[in-house]
């Protein structure tokens, strides 16, 4: 072999050792749900993807629209999502043998402060599961605090580890990551902004989640709609893909959406409004966790004060709340409520960041309700995308730069399609790059030459294989200009 053969094997080899490296780590995550009837769905889907992530807990909670008492699914209601899993659990770990046990689940599954809105005061399991957890000094990786109804209890384990472990706070902090669905309640404002926010902990709070919540059918794409409608829900999820997707709670006849809309079909989507804070956290490639104005499947996010990323309202001067980013104030809930159907165009750019992904999240939600059913060799499994150079490269005006995705597999051997595109949302260079060969496993580009130092530009490595259902993952090459 020529020496330069050899120094480019060596390079290749050493690149992919780095990116795995990089994407190896699992990710802890704990849930705190109100166990609205989206929230039952989200249950579904995360439960799902359990393989991914180190589950620290399953926490149930209170929020504006749902407390014990008040519309509420009951103390037990993840029971019979917890059994239905425990069924296709032999069948999940034929594909992916990292799946927590039912056993384990069920342990970290407890309540939490679910009395009343916004109730903090009680120490309960769930809010000590939190603290345990955050005070854990033998893991030190980051723990995204998901709060799919109201922060309450969340708040409460906070308060906790203030009042009895103050000198424990900065180094707590630099654990969390906290990505809340709306704020469902009050104590983010009232507690946790005050009391931790001198610490910067990164704080994503969504109204993107509308995008797949009840009013799907208003606002995404006619064109992405299809994987949401009953023919595609029922021949991929809900049926004859298990005791899991079977709870399932898609529209039923008589069922309606917000407001009494009642133009949905049974067996149509109803809403998973909680999903994009675990899908955030699903390893894709797309590196959407080093910066929440990355951009990924749970959606692309702006930062507006502190360590606080809200959504990108796309009018120029648009000036965000002080407070809360709720349903009485988020841009996305607003313009549904009294603006639609005017204007959809800025509907359109708004919802997008979440709404692009659509065809890769549900694709490979069909796969994984496969996995319930389906031996390893009878099924689709995501490709593996790397790269023969690093994540980050440098490039000067003018300069032409080799992109490329030597090394990519698939595990069912499936043929790849490969798409190199500009994510220009995430990018801080204003202008168009021009990619050559850009449906080829290698590619280049130009910087152009009017790019100032100091700007970045994100090209995406699109990888789908021709399974059924074809699955995509990614790689994202940031090109900094010197």
């Amino acid at each position: 072999m020529k020496a330069y053969g050899i120094v480019f094997c060596l390079a290749l080899t050493l690149s992919c050792v780095n990116q795995t490296r990089a994407t190896s780590e699992k990710s802890r995550v704990i849930v705190t749900s109100d166990g609205e009837i989206d929230d039952e769905c989200s249950l579904v889907r995360f439960l799902l993807y359990a393989n991914e992530w180190d589950v620290e807990g399953i926490v149930s909670s209170s929020s504006q629209y749902h407390w014990q008492g008040h519309r509420w699914a009951g103390d037990d209601w993840t029971e019979p999502y917890l059994n239905a899993y425990a069924q296709v659990y032999p069948n999940l770990i034929e594909h992916d043998p990292a799946y927590p046990t039912p056993e384990t689940l069920r342990e970290r599954t407890v309540l939490g402060n679910i009395k009343f809105e916004g109730e903090m005061d009680e120490i309960t399991p769930g809010s000590q599961l939190i603290v345990n957890v955050l005070l854990d000094e033998t893991d030190d990786r980051p723990v995204w605090l998901q709060a799919w109804g109201g922060p309450n209890t969340i708040a409460r384990a906070l308060k906790t580890i203030e009042e009895e472990h103050p000198e424990k706070m900065p180094e707590v902090a630099k654990k969390i990551r906290l990505f809340l669905i709306w704020e469902q309640d009050s104590t983010y404002q009232a507690y946790i902004r005050p009391n931790w926010g001198k610490y910067d902990i990164q704080t994503i709070i969504s109204d993107q989640f509308w995008a797949i919540a009840y009013q799907w059918n208003k606002i995404l794409p006619q064109d992405k709609q299809a994987y949401f409608q009953a023919d595609w829900m029922k021949s991929n999820i809900l049926q004859d893909h298990g005791a899991l997707c079977s709870l399932y709670k898609a529209h039923v006849p008589g069922s309606h959406g917000l407001s009494g809309d009642t133009d949905f079909n049974a067996g149509d989507f109803r809403s998973e409004g909680d999903s994009p804070a675990f899908l955030h956290t699903i390893p894709t490639g797309l590196r959407n966790m080093e910066s929440p104005d990355f951009g990924g499947w749970g959606g692309r996010y702006v930062l507006v004060r502190e360590n606080t990323w809200l959504d990108p309202v796309p009018f120029e001067g648009y000036h965000y709340p002080e407070g809360r980013w709720y349903t009485r104030s988020a841009w996305g809930r607003t313009y549904m409520r009294e603006v639609y159907p005017e204007h959809q165009e800025k509907m359109q750019e708004y919802f997008k960041p979440l709404a692009r992904w659509t065809d890769a999240i549900q694709n490979d939600f069909a796969a994984r309700a496969d996995w319930c059913v389906n031996p390893y060799d009878q099924v689709n499994h995501p490709p593996s995308v790397r790269l023969a150079h690093d994540l980050d490269l440098k490039g000067r005006s003018g300069e032409s730069i080799s992109l490329s995705a030597e090394g990519t597999t698939d595990p069912d051997g499936d043929d790849l399609t490969y798409r190199w595109w500009q994510y220009q949302n995430a990018d801080t260079y204003p202008g168009t790059v021009q990619i050559e060969q850009a449906g080829q496993q290698n590619a280049s580009l130009t910087v152009p030459a009017e790019a100032k130092s100091g700007k970045s530009i994100h090209i995406i490595c699109e990888v789908t294989d021709d399974g059924t259902p074809p699955l995509t993952r990614y790689q994202r090459v940031v090109v900094r200009v010197e």
